[in-house]
């Protein structure tokens, strides 16, 4: 066997730890996957566990329902600039993924965090923050507002407003994290036709 069938062999052994790894972390039951991949219990379970072979037809589903990339699951070494794909850093049981690396201005981060409900403990201090939920619903307390954002919805606010945010506590939420520590703001530089005239 040369080292090119080693490489490959090593790759796809660490595939269902990986697929086992993703899926508690989103709290997902092997029932739950399969309803929502179409693929057995069972040969989900044995992709896992190492006794099935992973293949394009089982892991294009599989990163579907996860909203990952397929080479998350697969473990494939980074490609372009390395910066981009920093190690997470987990805080509090919510795993936070760097996706700038710039000592100043607006940082970004992809955040998950699992199902859990806690009492909420706003608190303040400089910046700008905005949110963009990818998944799951997430909670927002911010002054005298509370409110949950589901997929899709956006929040934006000043940090030295009493705010905490975080899972409602009915499953997994995934969001983006925009956080300008001097008070930074994302210039919008093209909006929806008629938006001028709106009001």
């Amino acid at each position: 066997m040369n080292d090119k069938d080693t490489s490959t062999d090593d790759v796809l052994s660490g595939v269902g730890p990986r697929l086992r790894r993703i899926r508690k972390e989103r709290e997902v039951t092997l029932a739950a996957l399969s309803r929502a991949t179409g693929i057995s219990v069972s040969t989900l379970s044995r992709l896992e566990s190492g006794l099935r072979k992973p293949s394009l037809e089982l892991l294009l589903p599989i990163a579907r329902a996860h909203q990952v990339p397929l080479d998350e699951l697969v473990g494939a070494p980074p490609v372009g600039d390395p910066r981009v794909r920093a190690e997470p850093i987990t805080r509090h049981g919510r795993t936070h993924w760097p996706l700038t690396r710039q000592p100043g201005g607006l940082q970004a981060f992809k955040v998950l965090e699992p199902r859990r409900k806690e009492e909420p403990e706003p608190r303040t201090h400089e910046g700008y923050e905005w949110l963009y939920v990818l998944s799951g619903r997430l909670r927002l307390v911010l002054g005298e507002h509370d409110v949950v954002l589901t997929a899709g919805e956006a929040a934006e606010f000043d940090t030295r407003v009493p705010h905490w945010f975080g899972s409602t506590g009915e499953g997994p939420v995934e969001f983006l994290s925009l956080f300008g520590p001097q008070g930074e703001r994302m210039h919008v530089r093209a909006r929806p036709a008629g938006a001028e005239r709106s009001g």
